[in-house]
């Protein structure tokens, strides 16, 4: 049967029961959204879509996304789960996606003072459960640049993430020193103290590591351990598809007009295999590979 887009709930209770992460795939565009399907197609592994809101307006509107995705998952005959998440959503934009027809959202409120954050998140709990729609939440703002907000990275306060914990959310996001982007040579890396009480108090929610490029394997490993079930990648497949496009011209494939080497559809597909290749080694070391059942 072909998959529908289904909330994160599921997907993540058996995460944290099987001690495995589900991989959130940042997509930037209909290469991104094929690439992450036909990935977690192969590897029979459940798969969370993120877009920001940023990339929604690259691919022409929280409609146009919904659309893409959908009939990419009817064209390729995909049948393991698929979720559509807004990343790092504001509030305007959660509303939006919950409108458009997401099935899950992020509301990042960590800008806001922690009862204004409470706050509009409780609006966005009611219109997102009305509908079946899963949301995220962070307290303590992630490091590095996301969609134009920068941040040194915080450590989450404990008491926050238990009253967040008790709002009705699927999964919290919460800074324990993860960076969006690439990583300093001086990264001080994950506090797991701050995870291991923050996972204590929520009662075990299902956690959410994001900024999950270039975090060692150990300290991935250790974070699923301590309560993390999903977790975000985006730079590591951006890198990737860069490095694979940028050796085809290097090697002037795109120049040989007897194979249309400048035909787009040859010049991408290395970079595509190399955002899938990606994804699978992300998989491999998450443990979610043959967990779509």
């Amino acid at each position: 049967m072909k998959s529908k887009l289904i909330n994160i709930n599921e997907m993540l209770k058996k995460a944290v029961a099987g001690k495995y992460a589900v991989i959130h795939l940042n997509i930037n565009n209909l290469l991104w959204i094929k690439a992450a399907l036909a990935a977690a197609q192969q590897n029979n592994a459940p798969i969370i879509l993120g877009v920001s809101e940023s990339a929604v307006k690259w691919m022409c509107g929280y409609k146009n996304v919904v659309d893409m995705v959908n009939n990419a998952i009817d064209a390729l005959n995909i049948t393991i789960p698929v979720a559509l998440h807004l990343d790092h959503g504001t509030y305007e934009g959660t509303l939006k996606a919950i409108e458009a027809g997401f099935s899950s959202v992020m509301f990042d409120g960590s800008k806001y003072k922690f009862e204004e954050n409470l706050k509009l998140l409780d609006d966005v709990l009611n219109k997102a459960h009305a509908k079946n729609i899963s949301v995220e939440a962070e307290v303590g703002s992630i490091g590095g640049s996301e969609d134009g907000t920068v941040s040194n990275g915080e450590l989450a306060d404990v008491e926050e993430c238990r009253k967040m914990s008790t709002t009705g959310i699927s999964c919290l996001a919460a800074g324990i020193g993860n960076i969006h982007g690439i990583y300093p040579s001086n990264w001080k890396g994950i506090n797991f103290d701050r995870l291991t009480e923050i996972a204590k108090v929520t009662n075990h929610i299902p956690l959410v590591l994001h900024g999950g490029s270039g975090i060692p394997e150990n300290m991935i490993k250790e974070a699923i351990k301590k309560g993390v079930a999903k977790i975000n990648v985006n730079t590591e497949c951006q890198l990737a598809f860069a490095s694979a496009t940028r050796k085809y011209i290097e090697n002037k494939e795109d120049l040989n007009l007897d194979k249309k080497g400048f035909d787009p559809r040859k010049l991408l597909k290395p970079g595509e295999q190399a955002i899938i290749d990606t994804i699978t080694q992300k998989m491999k070391l998450f443990g979610c590979i043959n967990k779509a059942n």
